[in-house]
This record gives C-alpha cells, sequence and structure tokens, in this order.
C-alpha cells in the first residue's frame, strides 16, 4: 500500500474516533430526556399493604422489574413463583421487582398470607390498568412486566405469563 493511501486511511479513522468519541461526550453531557410516560412512573406513590406510601423514585438507577398482577387473575398468580425466585437471583446482581397489585388490600393480604413473596408488594388499585397502558400495554391485560434499566427508561415489556427462562434473559441485556 502506498504511503498517501495509508495516511488518508489513518486519517480517516482518526477522524471517525474523535466523531465518535465527542457523540459520547456529547450524550453524557446531555443525557436523553426520559418520556413523559416514565417520568410520571418515577414520580408515583402506592399505598403498601402495611399503609406506608411506598416511593418508586428510591429505586432509580438500579434496574427495576415491576409487575401488576391480581389476585383474581389465576395467570398472574402462576407466574408470581417465578417472579420471586428470578428476584432471590437477580437481586444479588442489583435487581429489584416490585409487585403492583391491581387489587384491594384485604384479598392482597389474603393471597401472602397463603404464598410470601420476597420482593416489594404495593397496591395499584383499579387505577393500574391505566397505568398498564400508560406504560406500553394498550389492552391493559393482566399480567404485565415491564423492566426498567439503571436510566429509568423502560428496557422490556411483556404482556402475559413471564417465564423464569425469559426473565433471566433479562440479566444477559
Amino acid at each position: 500500500m502506498k504511503p498517501v493511501n495509508r495516511r488518508l486511511i489513518l486519517a480517516g479513522a482518526g477522524l471517525g474516533a474523535a466523531a465518535l468519541g465527542a457523540a459520547l461526550a456529547l450524550r453524557r453531557l446531555n443525557p436523553p430526556v426520559a418520556s413523559a410516560a416514565t417520568q410520571a412512573f418515577w414520580a408515583r406513590r402506592f399505598p403498601g399493604l402495611d399503609g406506608a406510601e411506598l416511593a418508586v423514585a428510591g429505586w432509580r438507577g438500579q434496574p427495576l422489574l415491576v409487575n401488576f398482577w391480581a389476585t383474581w387473575c389465576p395467570p398472574c398468580v402462576k407466574e408470581l413463583p417465578e417472579i420471586n425466585q428470578f428476584y432471590r437471583e437477580a437481586k444479588s446482581r442489583g435487581w429489584q421487582v416490585l409487585g403492583l397489585a391491581v387489587d384491594q388490600a384485604e384479598p392482597v393480604r389474603a393471597f401472602l398470607q397463603k404464598a410470601p413473596l420476597d420482593f416489594a408488594v404495593a397496591l395499584a388499585g383499579p387505577q393500574g390498568l391505566g397505568l398498564v397502558r400508560e406504560l406500553g400495554n394498550p389492552a391493559g391485560g393482566l399480567p404485565f412486566s415491564v423492566a426498567f434499566d439503571e436510566s429509568g427508561e423502560i428496557s422490556w415489556r411483556r404482556l402475559g405469563v413471564s417465564r423464569l427462562e425469559d426473565l433471566r434473559q433479562l440479566l444477559k441485556t
């Protein structure tokens, strides 16, 4: 290869690397603005089963799986043990799990007495169906799960039963 061609290739590579570096620096200084739906989610508070409010903002900055479920929903009840197992496996890697019951407090308390969960559970109540629509589930069906990455943006959604194998894939991404 001629010295002139080699210089042109090296100069082009250098310019490309400089442009990439500048773009990454600009993105770090001006991070993308979160969508309105995710901003609204992170500002929410939900009633806990103990009567205290649970502020979702406390989990921002770490990966979070949110599962919308109800005691009257057989597929929801079926998937909860697998979500609980995912939490046991993933919490050491910084993952949090929040179960939001689209239900009333008494049926949820009774259910959790029979089938305790290791992750946090709060009440979304009937308004939870509006929230699932805002988060990308236009049908408003249950069960519905959504994962948020460390930046607070949605990185994964699932309408229907979440299986442990699928949830484990979240740890690889």
